[in-house]
């Protein structure tokens, strides 16, 4: 009996040991990442969670009382905003800001790429410079074209003031009038955010197969078609990740925005980021602030989405 159970005993080891090691290979990738994902949790995870409960209540930061939920008045504060007219230029703005700026980078950063392709000699030298204004940060890049277009003392001005373009008497407000603050605002997007798009479309050019290239010479295409009919498409999972890249970092640009304009004229250059800074920290409406990212989370969400979906039809995410 003592034998027989010993035998069994035994024999139930190595299928003991071996389940024991499949659960702890199983485990054991999950035990690694478990700090990383307790952190995420606490840092984003619980104020994502705090900012949306938030949202529902008329919570000010000098009323301490008014942080209770109501179902009553659980909508009140989206509705406040859907009948805000500063949040609807707000969001216009935003929409104007994030079109001009992407897709004058992206034609920017494709001709700049496509040029850097065909450089034979000092290519990691260009490389290089071109990565410059990345080395900076945003608060000093928007102090630094906040200088170049001063009225008074600007680059620009005196630039063209020494032309002989405009007169001294008739410097340009370039930050001032309602037009020319959101150019001045997109051209140092622009300037500070297409080294990484071009970097992108550069490694994507230099990554395609020469034999479609030599294969159009022998049939005689022309440059321009074969960047038509050959660059341009093939390039297309390297757009839709530099798009996206670039859309999400441009919507971010509060610094450059709050430091150049602060959302003037008369909030005529306010943007989604800058008024939600102006409700919850500067007006102390913490619910209203809240609400309003929430409805910026709920936009950047959805494209986000479109753009995974065209990554997704050009077949570099399955």
């Amino acid at each position: 009996m003592t034998a027989t159970t010993k035998s069994k005993a035994q024999e139930d080891s190595p299928a003991r040991a071996l389940l024991t090691s499949r659960i702890d290979a199983g485990l054991f990738p999950f035990m690694l990442i478990l700090p990383a994902v307790v952190v995420i949790l606490l840092v984003i995870g619980f104020p994502l969670l705090y900012s949306l409960y938030v949202s529902f209540t008329p919570y000010e930061l000098l009323k301490p009382n008014s942080l209770n939920f109501t179902a009553a008045r659980a909508l009140r504060n989206y509705q406040k905003l859907l009948n805000d007219e500063i949040f609807w230029r707000s969001l216009w703005n935003t929409i104007i800001f994030l079109a001009v700026t992407v897709n004058l980078s992206y034609a920017l950063s494709l001709a700049l790429s496509q040029l850097l392709a065909r450089v034979t000699v000092g290519q990691s030298l260009l490389r290089t410079l071109l990565m410059v204004p990345m080395m900076f940060a945003p608060i000093l890049v928007g102090f630094q074209f906040r200088w170049f277009f001063n009225a008074n003392v600007g680059l620009v001005n005196n630039f063209l003031i020494s032309v002989g373009l405009i007169q001294e008497q008739g410097q340009i407000a370039w930050l001032v009038d309602v037009p020319l603050g959101m150019i001045t605002i997109i051209i140092a997007s622009i300037w500070m955010n297409i080294p990484v798009m071009t970097i992108i479309l550069l490694a994507g050019t230099l990554s395609l197969p020469s034999e479609t290239f030599e294969a159009a010479e022998v049939d005689g295409a022309s440059g321009w078609q074969k960047f038509r009919f050959i660059t341009f498409p093939l390039l297309a999972p390297f757009s839709y990740i530099a798009l996206t890249i670039m859309s999400l970092d441009i919507a971010r640009a509060f610094d450059i925005v709050r430091i150049m304009t602060d959302g003037g004229p008369a909030r005529r250059t306010e943007m989604l980021w800058t008024y939600i800074t102006r409700l919850a920290i500067e007006d102390t409406k913490f619910g209203l602030g809240s609400a309003m990212s929430w409805i910026t989370v709920f936009l950047s969400v959805l494209f986000t989405l479109y753009f995974f979906r065209q990554l997704v039809k050009a077949r570099i995410v399955r």
